[in-house]
């Protein structure tokens, strides 16, 4: 999301760049796609998190700091950037979700992220939000009903002349595709849920793809064994560019199983969906507004096994559907979630 708002704010004039922390084998300073990226040593990391000091004096050249939120160990010293330090830059803060229920060694590494949250709020300019569904149903949403002049609703978009659909899709062997994170960190995508859900489903001409990799991967393996239907599984561990791009274009169907509102949109739905197959996905706030149930693809209840299976099963029974809901997904996409709709709204955010 960050290196598309850069790409975006870059054609609008600006020059940006995207602020990230480093891992192992990455290098500092890269150039990918035309887009400045700077990541920098953490001194304490945790998670998805990463105390990243350096922004205390490294904020100062900015015009405009769009910061990501939650992200434990940034926000902080970009509140004190601004608060105390006084850097004039402009504070724009894209509320993603709300920050999850921590413990243990976590919910102490985020105590001075949750005392400084609503004086971050207070203090931003603007504040951008993915959809009005979620963020009136989040944890800021009294602040956002006495403040809406300060926020400004930001869908993600998509980048639909690289997303777009195939013809002569090898209907004989079809699959359906699921693309998230593996890790305990990404615990609420509801993949054992999935795994659940298919194996009255699949066989040698449906399989099941999943996309992505992390510390959760043989554990899903071992269910998939003990469901008897790994012969019809393939995990196929990350993807490049190009590989996400081709495992969307020859699949049949996406299926985003979250079981909670740590799933607060669903990029995975709009990737999909401009590659023109249809999508299924939990009722959640912010999943939810992304597309019409019935229109572009099914919603199903968090959690409910059996009601995911049904919906699957009524994607495959008929396939002038499945086909008629992959058009009307691409076209919604092009209507709403196409990088030209978001750097409209993206340049009267930054003007």
């Amino acid at each position: 999301m960050a290196r598309d708002f850069a790409r975006l704010a870059d054609e609008l004039g600006h020059e940006s760049t995207v602020i990230t922390f480093a891992k192992k084998v990455e290098p500092e300073n890269e150039r990918e796609n035309g887009i400045n990226i700077k990541r920098l040593r953490p001194f304490l990391r945790y998670g998805n998190g990463a105390f990243l000091p350096q922004l205390f004096f490294g904020l100062k050249k900015f015009d405009i700091v769009h910061l990501h939120y939650p992200f434990f160990g940034v926000a902080e010293p970009v509140f004190i950037a601004k608060f105390f330090l006084r850097q004039r830059f402009r504070l724009i803060v894209h509320y993603h979700m709300d920050t999850p229920n921590l413990s243990g060694i976590a919910k102490l590494l985020s105590i001075f992220s949750r005392v400084t949250e609503r004086f971050l709020f207070k203090m931003a300019d603007r504040i951008t939000y993915a959809s009005d569904d979620y963020i009136k149903q989040s944890k800021i949403a009294a602040f956002y009903e006495k403040n809406k002049n300060k926020f400004f609703l930001l869908p993600f978009g998509v980048d639909t002349d690289k997303f777009f659909p195939i013809e002569n899709k090898n209907l004989d062997k079809q699959y359906i595709l699921f693309v998230g994170g593996l890790d305990r960190a990404h615990y609420f995508k509801g993949v054992e849920n999935l795994l659940l859900a298919v194996q009255n489903i699949l066989s040698d001409n449906l399989r099941l793809k999943i996309v992505g990799k992390g510390d959760m991967v043989d554990e899903y393996k071992k269910i998939a064994i003990n469901l008897q239907i790994n012969n019809y599984v393939d995990f196929a561990g990350g993807a490049n560019d190009d590989e996400l791009v081709s495992y969307y274009q020859k699949a049949s169907l996406l299926v985003l199983p979250s079981i909670n509102g740590h799933e607060a949109f669903g990029m995975v739905l709009l990737e999909a969906m401009s590659s023109g197959i249809p999508v299924i996905a939990s009722n959640l706030p912010g999943v939810r507004s992304v597309f019409t149930d019935g229109i572009e693809g099914f919603l199903v209840q968090p959690g409910d096994i059996q009601d995911l299976e049904l919906k699957i099963k009524n994607i495959f029974a008929d396939e002038d559907l499945r086909v008629r809901m992959g058009e009307r997904a691409r076209g919604l996409v092009l209507e709403r979630y196409g990088f030209g709709v978001l750097r409209k709204r993206l340049e009267k955010i930054y003007s």
